[in-house]
Formats: C-alpha cells, sequence, structure tokens
C-alpha cells in the first residue's frame, strides 16, 4: 500500500516515475494484467520508500533534540530546586 500519488509531497520528488507509472497504465488493462507496468511501479515503490525513509531519518532526529532539550531543561530545574 501507498500513499495517494497525486500529492504535493510525492510530486516533487517521484514525479517523473509516477507519471511513467500513469502513462503505462493508461495503455491498458491487459497490459496491466500481463505485467507490463511492473518495472515502472517497482521504481515507484522504490521512489516512495526513499521518501519515506528521508522523512522517519529527519522525524528521528527531530525527536532527538527535542528530547535533549528536555533533558536539559529537567537538569535546569534539578539543579535549582
Amino acid at each position: 500500500m501507498h500513499p495517494h500519488l497525486h500529492t504535493e509531497e510525492v510530486q516533487k520528488g517521484c514525479a517523473d516515475v509516477v507519471a511513467a507509472l500513469d502513462e503505462c497504465h493508461a495503455r491498458g488493462f491487459m497490459h496491466k494484467v500481463f505485467g507490463g507496468c511492473t518495472d515502472a511501479k517497482y521504481k515507484v515503490n522504490m521512489c516512495l520508500r526513499a521518501q519515506r525513509l528521508e522523512k522517519t531519518r529527519q522525524n528521528r532526529e527531530a525527536a532527538r533534540e527535542k528530547r535533549d532539550h528536555i533533558k536539559k531543561v529537567w537538569a535546569e530545574i534539578d539543579a535549582n530546586s
């Protein structure tokens, strides 16, 4: 399962591979059924995976910074008590 392919976030980095998948799907149902779009779908999945991993890395970094800030504040509170 993947996110909606026509959102702004997906279009920033994966617009070309999503367009290739759309073009492949436009060729018809039988083309999709017999695996004609498998390569395009794989490329979309890899692009979306890369975006997800980057977002996860950024979220982890932000959480670490927030956690360090909270520890610092608590240390100051304990020192002043």
